[in-house]
């Protein structure tokens, strides 16, 4: 008897899109807003239950770098660049959860310390147990924000927003 190949199941992520154009939106007189949507971030977990370690539990994280311009332009620091994760697809258990809102450096806090921005390893989606929620596909996306003083430099500037899964 030959038995059937059994390849183990992945825990792994991918993004829609590989940039974004953040566009002027809802600028004030003292401060430029430039906005966009993050591409959407599926989590695909093919493991079976019994693949996944005991008390085991995943979370995309993301962070950025400072905007940069050209070389006499100061750069724009990742402070400045907010989000507001939005689940699209978290499964039927509700175990899969976004994570909450980040908002910038020139923003009051709409929950205690979250007025950091985008500069470390911010809560994009998650779940606290992995057995439960496998196998399945989860996806989230997030309205994305860059808060600058209206004084700014123009000019082009870019940053890369680096997301990684854990478990």
């Amino acid at each position: 008897e030959i038995e059937e190949i059994r390849e183990p199941g992945v825990l792994a992520m991918t993004v829609a899109a590989d940039s974004v154009l953040l566009s002027e939106d809802g600028s004030t007189l003292l401060v430029r807003q430039f906005t966009g949507e993050l591409p959407t971030v599926t989590v695909t977990d093919t493991r079976t239950p019994d693949e996944v370690p005991a008390g085991a539990a995943w979370a995309v994280l993301g962070s950025a770098t400072d905007f940069v311009g050209d070389a006499d332009q100061a750069p724009i620091g990742a402070g400045h660049l907010g989000w507001k994760p939005r689940l699209i697809d978290g499964g039927d258990t509700g175990l899969v959860s976004e994570g909450e809102e980040v908002v910038t450096v020139l923003d009051e806090p709409t929950q205690p310390g979250n007025n950091v921005g985008l500069v470390d390893q911010e809560l994009l989606v998650s779940t606290f147990d992995s057995g439960a929620v496998t196998p399945g596909e989860y996806t989230v996306d997030a309205d994305l924000f860059l808060r600058t003083p209206a004084d700014v430099e123009a000019g082009a500037y870019t940053s890369t927003l680096t997301l990684s899964l854990f478990e």
